[in-house]
């Protein structure tokens, strides 16, 4: 579930400035080194940071001011590599040269965390951590920033305050998503090369637990009372479901193939999961267990479901697109041209206090 955030104000950007409070998403183009600024209101681009390298991690919470984002790409390499094939899309170049990395290289490639000021649309502080980094995860009080690390098998802890790196911890084979619960004091790793959630006491920064689930876990969501976490098992085609009390999978619900994103909406009637493989999103009603499925083509992948709009926000992993579908019906409402590269890890954020979880 994406909440609302916090602290939006003027930009320093390419586009007008903006002056309203509307909630505005943020989105993460991979190797097109850039964050998309999109109006919720109109479902328009109207900015663009780009500082970045590669970013695909991108996070907040409402008690900071800052979005963190991931960089699958080593400092001082050049932003462009080769040339695109006429007959290949800018989504497809680039994830194609997002996954050319060697696991060799994701292991020992050091890479930068960058902390980007919301209200003033730049990135002020590089934060350098020890490999590259896949998703990024910021804790609900805002004061700490997660690095997972997918091919060094860990994550890294950033102190928001010393903007510096205080903790690694080793978690398990290819880490990829990184979930709080709601008071922050547990998080939550997949790592997709076990089939295994690692729970970490944040106190400790101790392994508290290690959770069988499917294969290959990847992106997940958590109850807002903390009972439940939902995670997407990418080779099985399905979600599980913990009851965090007994830390037990109580169930199991086919999907669809290469399951991805995953989001509950914010009365957590719904859990939402795009399945690139089938080109299909399913909506699973969390009471009876109803699975309700529509075709969406090509590769839906990432998954934001808007707090009080009953919108959902759907990427492509094929094409520069976002989808923005109407929860209740699961009709497309409108869809948003990126122009290149694609959209990853959404963040949403308001300056509007009754917007906000």
């Amino acid at each position: 579930m994406k909440n609302i955030l916090i602290y939006l104000s003027t930009f320093t950007l390419l586009f007008p400035i903006i002056t309203n409070a509307q909630p505005l998403l943020y989105v993460p183009t991979g190797s097109t080194n850039d964050v998309l600024i999109i109006d919720l209101s109109t479902d328009k681009i109207i900015g663009r940071i780009d500082e970045l390298e590669n970013a695909h991690g991108l996070s907040s919470s409402r008690h900071t001011e800052y979005l963190v984002a991931g960089s699958m790409q080593a400092p001082g390499t050049k932003k462009s590599g080769a040339a695109k094939p006429a007959k290949m899309s800018e989504a497809e170049h680039a994830a194609h040269h997002a996954n050319t990395k060697s696991k060799a290289e994701q292991t020992t490639t050091p890479s930068y965390v960058s902390i980007i000021h919301a209200k003033h649309g730049r990135v002020i502080r590089r934060v350098e951590v020890r490999a590259l980094t896949h998703h990024t995860a910021v804790s609900p009080d805002g004061k700490i920033a997660i690095a997972v690390h997918s091919g060094a098998g860990g994550i890294s802890v950033i102190d928001l305050n010393k903007m510096k790196v205080i903790k690694t911890l080793q978690t398990g084979t290819w880490p990829n998503y990184a979930v709080f619960t709601s008071d922050g004091n547990f998080l939550y790793i997949t790592n997709a090369g076990m089939g295994m959630v690692s729970e970490i006491n944040t106190r400790t920064w101790q392994i508290t637990r290690e959770i069988n689930v499917g294969k290959e876990p990847e992106h997940m969501a958590i109850s807002a009372d903390n009972q439940f976490l939902y995670v997407a098992n990418k080779a099985s085609g399905s979600v599980s479901v913990i009851n965090l009390t007994n830390g037990k999978v109580t169930k199991t619900w086919p999907v669809g193939e290469k399951v991805h994103g995953i989001d509950l909406s914010d009365d957590g009637r719904w859990l939402f999961v795009a399945s690139k493989g089938t080109d299909t999103l399913s909506r699973i009603n969390l009471s009876s267990g109803k699975i309700t499925t529509i075709d969406l083509s090509p590769a839906p992948y990432h998954v934001a479901y808007i707090a009080g709009l009953n919108k959902l926000y759907i990427s492509s992993r094929k094409i520069p697109r976002i989808w923005v579908l109407n929860a209740q019906t699961l009709q497309i409402e409108n869809k948003i041209d990126l122009g290149k590269g694609v959209a990853h890890q959404m963040v949403i954020r308001s300056n509007n206090k009754q917007d906000n979880k």
